[in-house]
Parts: C-alpha cells; structure tokens; sequence
C-alpha cells in the first residue's frame, strides 16, 4: 500500500513549510529551483525522530548506527562492500568536498569540473578549498542528450597543475548517469596522471528506471585514489538535518579519518544521523515508490513541454527529479529564469550558474503532484503566447 497520496498534495500545504523552498520568494510564486522534494516524510524517518524528541535526544551527535547501516545500503542497493574505516561522517557533501581537498591534494592545484555542474561546487573549490577549475564541459548530442568527453578529460588529467577531477555521477542537472565502461577509463586515466576522483554521488539512490548507478569505488581498485561523498539527503529529502558521508578506499579513507577535524565531525546534525540511519535501514520501500513517482514525473514533463513550450529543449534524466531544459529557441534571454520568475511566478534554477553550458537553460525540480507540475509548466508556456 502507497505510503501516500501524491495527488493530493496541495501548494496550500506546501507553504507552511518553513524551509528554503517555500520561503525565500512570495506566496504567489509556486518554487521549482532547489532540491527540496515535495513528498511527505518517509514513515520509518519520521518516527525515529519523533522517538529521539520524545526523549529529549538533542545532543551532540555520537555518530552511532550510521557506518553499519550504510554498508548494509549500499550492499543491498548495489552489491558495493564497504568496509567501517573508509567511512566519515560530515554535515554535507560540500563539507566533505572540501575536506577531501584540504587533505588529499596540494594548495594551489586544480580540479577538474564538467560543466553544466551543480553551483556550489564552483565556490567550494575556489573560494573555499583554495584549489583552481579546470572546466571540462560535457558533450551535448544534436538531441541533448549529455556524456562525458573522455579525450578532453585525458588532456586536463594531463595538465601538471590538475590534481583532482569531481566527478558528478548522477550528474546535476543534466540526469545522466555514467556507464561502467565510462568509469573505468575515467579510472585509468587517473591511475595513469595520478588524478584524485572524487565523486558524487549524492543522487545515486534516485536512479531511475532504465538506468543503473554504479559506485565509482566499486570500479576503481582498493587502494585507489578515490572517494565517494554520498548521503540520504537527497533520496528522502533530509539535507536540513545536516549528515552526509565520505567513503574512501583502503588508500584515502583512513587519512581522512585521521584528518577531518573535530569541529567537521561535531557539525553533523544528531538527528540527521538518527534519520539517514532510519533511511538507510527502513526506508526503501519508501526510495521506490519515490522512483516511481519521479519516474511518471520526467515524463510527463516531455508531455507538458511539448503541450506548452514545443521548442523547448528537453532529453528526460536517468537519475533524480531535476529536468534541465533549453529555451535558447524563445526570447527568454541569458537566464530565462529571471523571466518566468517576474512574468509567470515561478521559481526555477538560473542555468547561467551552472557555467557558460548553462546560458539559455534553466533547471526544474519535477519531485511534486503532477498537478502542480502542470500548473508549473502551463504558467511558463503562458509566457510566450
């Protein structure tokens, strides 16, 4: 039996919420930018916290349950084997992004990014870790559909300056998802130029039907020069509660568990920990029927773009709920965004910060009711009528 109703979530509803999504424009904006799902909580995550308040559980976190419960994830969900040492537990991916780089690669060296890539990333590197960007875009098809360009990434792992590449595996925003072969040539290439891989995976739950998500870490060897910052945040819609993971390989795992300052490991929520602990462990049933859900949802978004904005620009993702879409065939300018935002009151994710790729795009949080989804798309076709 469905855990809930997605049709009857209402906009009404939605704006009690207090978080980034619902309060950061005006109530007669319906949001569509940050990676906030509109799902209900998944039971199993919501009674352990309701547990941990009854019992007045609001400490420090102790950091208990979570390696073992994400080992049996990840054994479950893609027959990958982690081992408890390779495991850190942080506030959040950029956290572990961050301290990954702090502690595994020089000051000054720089790390290759594939362009249309996830914002944060872009001031992390720079502004935070102090490293310089390679930008190695992604090949975009006469279709648009996106890969990874594998000769121009050997030519950036060539360069004396790189010492690491991020690897965005889903990738965010374009959805896809990188093949096993892909993988292990990304993998012999960073044997060969002695790159750092750092990847993503923070989307690897939501991989979607047709496609499958392989752990970059069950491909490279042991002893790699390689992590994986993962968490439950995105799968259950939990990144306010503040817990994501680094797992490393025989090699990187135990520097950074050496490494990683306290003031790091202290910043990871308590009850983040108690509720990816609960997703890891309970929450599956919940995870597919999500899948599902957004499975339906990318779909009907190729239907309503091509019902309201026909030249619109649209390859339906392999992961997540995040469709990336080209308007550069309307007047909508560099970022259409601002347009809609002002003309059709809706929020959606300014392509432009994703890079130069990102100029005439614009990215769509799809994780909500079909309903809503088409008032969405049919507030933006009205643009242009």
């Amino acid at each position: 039996m469905p855990s809930f109703d997605v049709d009857a979530i209402s906009l009404t509803d939605l704006r009690q919420r207090q978080s980034a999504k619902y309060q950061a424009y005006d109530p007669d904006v319906i949001p569509a930018w940050v990676a906030e799902m509109d799902f209900p909580l998944a039971p199993p995550i919501a009674r352990a916290l309701h547990d941990a308040i009854d019992r007045s559980d609001t400490g420090y976190r102790s950091g208990k349950g979570m390696a073992e419960a994400l080992i049996d994830f990840a054994a479950r969900r893609w027959n990958w084997t982690i081992e408890s040492d390779q495991i850190v537990v942080v506030p959040d991916v950029l956290a572990g992004l961050v301290q990954t780089l702090e502690w595994l690669t020089e000051p000054g060296s720089s790390v290759v990014l594939n362009t249309p890539i996830y914002p944060p990333f872009f001031s992390a590197v720079k502004h935070v870790a102090h490293r310089g960007i390679v930008d190695v875009p992604l090949n975009r098809s006469s279709e648009g559909a996106y890969s990874w360009d594998l000769v121009a990434m050997e030519e950036a792992f060539a360069r004396p300056e790189v010492s690491a590449f991020l690897l965005c595996s889903p990738h965010n925003p374009t959805g896809s998802v990188p093949s096993r072969d892909v993988l292990e040539t990304i993998q012999a290439l960073a044997v060969e130029h002695d790159v750092l891989v750092i990847s993503d995976e923070i989307h690897g739950p939501l991989t979607l039907p047709g496609a499958t998500h392989v752990p970059y870490l069950s491909v490279a060897a042991g002893d790699a020069q390689a992590v994986t910052l993962t968490a439950a945040s995105k799968a259950w819609n939990l990144p306010g509660l503040k817990c994501a993971q680094i797992v490393g390989s025989g090699r990187t795992g135990p520097v950074l568990q050496r490494r990683v300052p306290l003031e790091v490991i202290y910043g990871t929520g308590h009850l983040g920990i108690i509720a990816g602990v609960a997703a890891y462990r309970d929450g599956g049933p919940w995870l597919d029927e999500v899948v599902g859900i957004l499975d339906g949802n990318r779909r009907l978004v190729a239907k309503l773009l091509t019902e309201f904005l026909p030249l619109a620009g649209y390859v339906p993702p392999d992961a997540s709920y995040l469709a990336w879409i080209d308007f550069r065939e309307y007047d909508a300018g560099d970022d259409p965004s601002a347009r809609f935002l002002e003309e059709a009151r809706v929020a959606l994710s300014p392509g432009p910060t994703f890079g130069a790729q990102g100029v005439g795009f614009a990215r769509l949080n799809f994780a909500t009711s079909p309903a809503i989804l088409r008032e969405i798309v049919g507030r933006l076709g009205g643009v242009f009528q």
